[in-house]
């Protein structure tokens, strides 16, 4: 399984570095399947988990 536990430890400048590169891979995979060449498409649904686990941490490190 891909890494389901975003670090603590990250300052927000890697947050958002992440979160910026998560996007990018979660519109690669959109093309991918869009031209039915994803054979994984459980990829897609762990992607956009993530982007919401890094959005979370994102929100509390705001507050």
């Amino acid at each position: 399984m891909a890494e389901k536990k975003v670090e603590t430890e990250l300052t927000t400048e890697a947050l958002e570095s992440k979160l910026a590169d998560l996007k990018k891979e979660q519109m690669n995979q959109r093309f991918q399947h869009a031209a039915g060449q994803m054979a994984k498409t459980h990829v897609m649904r762990q992607t956009r988990r993530e982007i919401a686990r890094v959005k979370t941490k994102l929100n509390a490190a705001k507050k």
